[in-house]
């Protein structure tokens, strides 16, 4: 696995032997498409078989955006004629199944808005940390007509019950680091100020520890706590049958004429505005 040019959209900082970090860069609104995918896949398989890694921070270098929602300006089939991953998962929650049974650490440091795939990648990562003041939570398919493909449907009930997990999924609307963290959606909403030191100060902790002693741990902890992969499948087939139902695509159509896609208010305050669209 070579470093990652700086124009990539997922890009590699190795801080340490053991500490990596991994750099989410698709400005201007951090979509995910299927070329993200793509170097997102390279670097999980880095991830997986480096015999030094022990702790992995993903964060973002677009102001405002942690990870967004998918770039619906690509045709549907670039990203479902990716090739299946190892576990035989479509490819994006084929990662999203690994990096949760990598025998590293996961920490998913959140500042900006996490929406839809955002969201799923926070909830695949061991721990996340957000910034109190600059964090929006959302998984917002509902909103515009469509199911979640990621897997929060599988993995939110089992971190913040099952009302609260209604509550994220049928309301799609923006959560805030406060109320994240009173949630259990995040392990620590922190002033903004020292969100970079806390993560930092914790991986490097982890990354003196030895190997063994993580994967073992996480092993355990995953057997008592991850959701069957089969939950994931069926997520992924019902947001696949979802995007193409002929009132999903009219709520596209009016939720891009109030500005969605584009950089502006209706991508800053994207929960807001769901709630125009379908008043």
């Amino acid at each position: 696995m070579k470093e990652s040019h700086n124009n990539a959209q997922v890009r590699l900082n190795r801080v340490s032997p053991s500490y990596w970090r991994v750099v989410l860069s698709n400005p201007p609104l951090n979509l995910m498409g299927p070329e993200f995918v793509l170097q997102f896949r390279e670097i999980m398989a880095a991830i997986e078989s480096d015999e030094q890694l022990r702790v992995v921070v993903f964060e973002s270098a677009v102001e405002g955006f942690f990870l967004n929602h998918s770039d619906f300006n690509v045709k549907l089939e670039e990203l479902t004629s990716i090739p299946q991953g190892p576990t035989g998962l479509e490819a994006w929650p084929d990662i999203l199944v690994r990096l949760p049974r990598a025998p590293v650490v996961s920490i998913a440091k959140i500042r900006g808005r996490a929406t839809g795939n955002g969201s799923e990648l926070a909830l695949a990562c061991d721990m996340s940390f957000a910034s109190r003041e600059k964090t929006l939570l959302s998984q917002w398919e509902v909103g515009i007509g469509m199911v979640a493909g990621g897997g929060p449907m599988a993995r939110l009930p089992r971190l913040i019950g099952r009302g609260r997990a209604m509550e994220v999924l049928l309301g799609s609307d923006d959560i805030g680091g406060e109320l994240a963290q009173a949630y259990g959606y995040v392990n620590r909403a922190l002033p903004d100020a020292e969100l970079d030191g806390f993560v930092d100060a914790l991986a490097t902790r982890i990354s003196s520890f030895d190997k063994w002693a993580i994967s073992n741990t996480k092993r355990l902890v995953n057997a008592a706590s991850l959701a069957p992969e089969v939950e994931m499948a069926a997520g992924w087939e019902a947001c696949m049958a979802s995007v193409v139902r002929p009132s999903t695509q009219a709520r596209f159509k009016a939720f891009r004429e109030l500005g969605w896609h584009e950089p502006g208010d209706a991508e800053n305050r994207l929960g807001s505005y769901l709630g125009r669209l379908n008043r």
